[in-house]
């Protein structure tokens, strides 16, 4: 690898993506927004861009991306290559010396200063200044006095380096010393190359007062051509001077760049020559240059030309055209978009471009429905783009009269032929709902009828009622309103072919429904029976069966177990409970605190009072929200099956009933607004009163004229009840498992507001019995 100055490896970057300007690629545009998505139209709606792309000096990449080493390793390095027997050898040189015939030998020597070489047996012979062949005529005549028949072959084995000046406008001038080899390149390439006002068609080289030669770095650059046949001596000079006149050159061009040009290469066809030619998407009828009169303005000339129509005459006016210093050519391309062609788009094989010619019609585009993909409509459309401003309106053909002859609409430049698919235009649809494997709409294909529907859908399910279904049809009466007809058709005997009168041909929009076999969801249907029981676990039941049944084959209550505390739980409860708990919780969250307040509590203290309701409200709703609806039913059974069997108690069992039957708890719960909320031990024969008093009491929150009991089996008694103890609540003797119940005494003067809040106590009491019956199981 070869080293620069500095002795470390010169960085290599990694060739990235070039930049192309040919003739095949894409032209440049800028794409507009077209008002149609048509393809034809998105090609017209295309601009040829300016070109904002900064040009580069031609032939400035050369120096930018140099390796410095070439020129200046040349001290002291072997040659891989012999030199020609026209090469000047001068101090330094050091000579490889074959001698053989009368003895072999081989010797090496070094030119000194004084030009002169030691020769074995012949002394020192002066060699400098003489080409390479006539030094070994001179060393073989001088040998051959000493060595008989002495043949003699000389090469150099290392070249000298001698020290040129390169001055004038290049980016590091100084002394260097280069191999005696160099060429004005590699003494350029040591420099660094031209500044970016030096030339490179026009170097001298110096040696003294003597220009040695002129040098155009262009017969390289552009021909490979190394000009530049004088070697350099020691003292050389190469003189780099500032740039001469310069264009640039850009557009459908092969090199755009900014060109050096010379006085006899003013002609606009050399400049082209020179930027590598023009593209075949150069359009010669429209070349532009800006040009800046000497110290006055900027003007635009357009290049005259025959408008295309003629393109040696627009090849003339590019050969007599003199271009000038400071010019900017553009050479505009042709038109993005080919003025001959059709497209075609939609429902078809191959959509694009085509071709247009004279006298082409529709039949020529669309031959064979091979051209379109499958099930297309029999509706299409031409859209014609209408000169001389290019409108577009829209021709209607029919698909099948254009394959068959009947239609074959003449086309114009820019039509586009659009196929709709059957399903894009206004598609036709039909529902199967239903027992089928996959229920859904679905197109409708030609003449389908209600088993092609039903076979589409995946034919029917197990549960599937295969003897009749139902479809509706519709019709539009007048243009104005929909008319429905049910019909009931045989869709067994249909499908089973039995009765190809059965099945029936389906319009768009049908809907067919597959009904499910009766009771078929009743299979396999269970109840579960928990707790207190000989036989606990899941049953199934038939339909109409009564819990006193299934009671009987799970072997019956034990001696432990407390039927009056028995817990039913439904499914269907719960969600009507649920149902009237959230609405319940929607009421009260939409009451205003205005409507709470009574006028006799709207005082002085009003927003204290206010307060207070909204701490009242808050606690009931977080009671409501943290109980969920347990789904219990209220039931009335005893310990002897037979006694309460086929009786109203003796209720129908249901899909997922669980019936729990507890121990006797031997407790009484006091809860709500009293000292001390706690299950006491079951007394017999005693009261309500008497429970209370023995939890403490009721404190000063509590209202004590709303209190209620919730007996074991769910039902509720209060104040309002009925009948019972004369509606003296507290003394209603309790049993084992009931829950009395003390509620907090409601703030507010609004009836409606304290039956809510009281309704919204009851709820979260009674989701409590629940939980105090599956404790005791």
């Amino acid at each position: 690898m070869p080293t620069a100055h500095n002795g470390k490896k010169p960085s290599e970057s990694p060739r990235g993506e070039e930049e192309t300007n040919a003739s095949t690629d894409l032209p440049k545009v800028v794409q507009n927004r077209a008002p149609y998505n048509m393809q034809s139209l998105n090609d017209l709606y295309t601009q040829i861009p300016s070109d904002t792309h900064e040009l580069k000096r031609f032939g400035s990449d050369v120096f930018i991306h140099r390796d410095v080493s070439i020129a200046t390793s040349a001290r002291n390095s072997a040659l891989d290559v012999p030199l020609g027997p026209d090469y000047v050898v001068g101090p330094g040189d050091t000579l490889s010396i074959d001698i053989w015939g009368g003895l072999t030998q081989h010797v090496s020597r070094t030119i000194d200063r004084d030009g002169r070489i030691l020769l074995p047996e012949a002394g020192s012979i002066k060699i400098a200044g003489l080409t390479l062949g006539k030094a070994q005529t001179l060393i073989a005549a001088e040998l051959q006095q000493q060595y008989r028949n002495a043949q003699v072959a000389i090469t150099v084995a290392n070249l000298r380096s001698v020290r040129v000046y390169i001055v004038g406008d290049v980016q590091r001038p100084g002394g260097y010393d280069i191999s005696g080899l160099a060429t004005p390149v590699n003494a350029l390439y040591a420099a660094g190359g031209p500044t970016a006002v030096g030339s490179l068609r026009t170097l001298f080289h110096y040696r003294g007062k003597q220009l040695v030669e002129k040098i155009d770095l262009y017969d390289f650059l552009l021909h490979g051509i190394r000009n530049g046949s004088v070697s350099f001596e020691s003292g050389d000079t190469l003189l780099i001077p500032p740039a001469g006149p310069q264009i640039a050159i850009f557009g459908a061009i092969k090199r755009p760049a900014i060109y050096e040009f010379k006085e006899d290469e003013t002609v606009l066809s050399k400049v082209i020559e020179n930027a590598g030619g023009l593209t075949t998407a150069a359009s010669l009828d429209h070349i532009r240059i800006e040009r800046i009169d000497a110290n006055q303005q900027r003007v635009t000339i357009t290049l005259p030309g025959d408008s295309g129509q003629n393109p040696q005459a627009d090849q003339k006016a590019i050969d007599d055209f003199q271009v000038k210093d400071g010019d900017r050519i553009r050479i505009e391309p042709i038109l993005p978009y080919s003025q001959r062609a059709v497209y075609l788009a939609g429902h078809v094989v191959r959509p694009g471009r085509l071709p247009y010619s004279e006298g082409m019609h529709l039949s020529e585009v669309l031959g064979s429905y091979r051209d379109m993909l499958p099930e297309p409509s029999d509706r299409g459309e031409i859209v014609r783009l209408v000169p001389p401003d290019l409108r577009a309106e829209t021709i209607e053909f029919n698909v099948p009269d254009v394959l068959i002859g009947n239609a074959n609409v003449a086309l114009r430049p820019f039509d586009t032929i659009r196929i709709f698919g059957r399903y894009q235009a206004d598609a036709p649809m039909v529902t199967i709902r239903g027992e089928v494997l996959r229920p859904g709409r679905y197109p409708m294909s030609k003449d389908m009828t209600a088993t092609q529907l039903v076979r589409m859908a995946g034919g029917f399910k197990r549960d599937a009622l295969q003897e009749t279904a139902d479809l509706t049809s519709y019709r539009v009466e007048d243009g104005k309103r929909i008319v429905e007809n049910l019909a009931t058709i045989r869709i067994g005997a249909a499908l089973a072919g039995n009765n190809p009168d059965a099945d029936i041909l389906l319009k768009p929009g049908d809907i067919l429904s597959i009904h499910q076999i009766t009771s078929w969801n009743d299979i396999g249907e269970s109840v579960t029976i928990k707790g207190q029981v000989r036989i606990p676990g899941s049953y199934g039941f038939t339909d109409g069966e009564r819990l006193s049944s299934v009671l009987l084959r799970a072997g019956g209550m034990l001696p432990t177990a407390y039927p009056a505390g028995a817990v039913l739980i439904r499914d269907q409860v719960r969600e009507l409970e649920l149902n009237s708990r959230d609405e319940l919780v929607r009421q009260i969250e939409a009451s205003s605190a205005a409507a709470r307040l009574s006028p006799a509590l709207a005082g002085s203290n009003g927003s204290g009072t206010l307060q207070l309701i909204k701490a009242q409200q808050d606690q009931i709703l977080t009671d409501l929200k943290s109980h969920n609806p347990s789904g219990r039913m209220v039931i009335h059974i005893a310990a002897d099956i037979g006694s309460w069997a086929n009786t109203p108690a003796d209720i129908e069992l249901r899909r997922g009933d669980v019936l729990m039957i507890p121990k006797r708890p031997g407790f009484v719960l006091v809860t709500g607004q009293v000292y001390n909320a706690t299950a006491l031990a079951y007394t017999p024969d005693k009261t309500a009163k008497w429970y209370l008093s023995h939890a403490g009491g009721a404190n000063a929150a509590a209202n004590q004229k709303e209190v209620f009991i919730i007996r074991a089996n769910g039902s509720v008694v209060g104040r309002r009840s009925g009948g019972l103890f004369d509606g003296n609540v507290l003394s209603t003797k309790l049993n084992p498992g009931d829950v009395v119940v003390v509620p907090q005494k409601i703030i507010g003067g609004s009836l409606f507001w304290r039956n809510l809040l009281s309704a919204g106590q009851l709820a979260a009491s009674v989701a409590i019995t629940s939980g105090v019956a599956v404790a005791t199981l």
